[in-house]
Parts: C-alpha cells; sequence; structure tokens
C-alpha cells in the first residue's frame, strides 16, 4: 500500500492512482519539439512508482536516458465523476511536489513505433513525491515558483502561471475519464528545463508555499 501524508492535520491518504497531464507548458513542448494537444493528454503512474523524500530513484537497466520533469501535484480529497469545471477546486485536499521520472529514449522508441509507453514512465520509483500541504494554505496554486537543481545545477526555473490548462480544468477533463477517489494523484506537467540524470546525482526540486523533494538516484 502506497500513502502520502498531508500535513498540519497529519492525515494519511492511501494512493489509488496517479494521474498525469502530458505537454501542459508551452516552453517544454517547444524544447522536446511536440504540437501543443488540442485536448487534454492524460497518462497514469501506478501507485507503485511512488516513492518519498530521500528514497532513493532507480533506472531501470533497458535504459540510458533518463529525464527528470519537476511538477505541482494535486491531492485529490473526495470522490467525483464528470466534474465542472466551477466546482473542480472542491475536491483539492492538498499541493506538493511531484517528479516525472521519464525514460526518454524508451519513450521515444515506443512513440515512433506506434505502441503505449507505460514502460517509459510507470516504473517503479519513477514518481517521487514530496508531503501534501493542505489546499487552504496555498494563496494561488496558479503562481508558484516552480524549480529543480540536479547536483546544484539549476536545470528547471518556471512558474506554475506557465500551465496551458489549470487545475480546474485538469480536474474536470480527467474526472470525465476516470472516477477521481479520495488519495488519488494529480500531476499537472513541467516547465521547461527537462533533462538527464544518471546514477550518482542529487535531484532537489521546490515550489513555493510547499518545500522541497530530495532524491537520490541510482
Amino acid at each position: 500500500m502506497h500513502t502520502v501524508r498531508l500535513l498540519g492535520v497529519q492525515k494519511i491518504y492511501r494512493v489509488g492512482k496517479v494521474i498525469c497531464i502530458a505537454r501542459n507548458y508551452r516552453a517544454h513542448i517547444r524544447e522536446l519539439n511536440n504540437e501543443p494537444p488540442e485536448e487534454p493528454v492524460f497518462f497514469l503512474k501506478p501507485a507503485s512508482s511512488i516513492i518519498g523524500q530521500g528514497e532513493a530513484a532507480v533506472i531501470p537497466p533497458y535504459s540510458r536516458l533518463c529525464h527528470h520533469e519537476v511538477e505541482l501535484a494535486v491531492l485529490i480529497g473526495k470522490w467525483g465523476k464528470n466534474i465542472p469545471v466551477q466546482t473542480a477546486m472542491r475536491h483539492v485536499a492538498g499541493y506538493g511536489i511531484g517528479i516525472d521520472l521519464t525514460l526518454r529514449d524508451v519513450q521515444d522508441r515506443l512513440k515512433t513505433a506506434g505502441l503505449p509507453w507505460d514502460k517509459a514512465k510507470g516504473f517503479d520509483t519513477s514518481c517521487p513525491l514530496s508531503d501534501f500541504v493542505p489546499a487552504e494554505r496555498i494563496g494561488d496554486p496558479h503562481a508558484l515558483h516552480i524549480a529543480l537543481w540536479v547536483n546544484d545545477q539549476l536545470r528547471q526555473d518556471g512558474s506554475t502561471a506557465g500551465m496551458m490548462r489549470r487545475i480546474p480544468e485538469i480536474i474536470s477533463a480527467a474526472s470525465a475519464i476516470f472516477a477521481l477517489e479520495e488519495g488519488d494523484i494529480l500531476l499537472t506537467g513541467s516547465p521547461a528545463g527537462v533533462g538527464p540524470v544518471v546514477s550518482g546525482d542529487q535531484v532537489r526540486a521546490e515550489i513555493d508555499q510547499i518545500g522541497e523533494l530530495t532524491i537520490p538516484i541510482q
């Protein structure tokens, strides 16, 4: 069983699934030479991919190119299906820091072949997560500085203001496909600056008003 903690209220949530939106920051879309999607594109990470503060992320032996992608994580606090945009924020329990580790070489190979790329996104340890801060403590989740360092070198430096689709729209669109359950997590996309990590690296991510998340790479 994989769980996350909501600080302040000291509540533990069991995670059912992690729903990730792809291509949600224009600068990140450009750096990977992709086209902006006309509608939200989602993929899933299993709960078994989650690790916490200080735990090691392990690059699988079938990859030679693992990328970091720092993201604002949204913790769902109550069940919902076909949630209207206007009421979507009522389903948010808290916010945290997520790192979407991606096997870019594996992903590119599978995409070129027209095959699913779960193998590149959902492997064990591919979803480092921080503890979560209660939603009411965050003034505006769409105006937070977000950054990531590898071995103290700044790699990603952006703002959640760069999201193409904001949290209410993401929740509404995701809930039209998957019923959202208490403990589910949404990853909201990554700003520009994604790049490689290798065994021995130390990765540190920060988001204003939330804190930091540090993991070693093996």
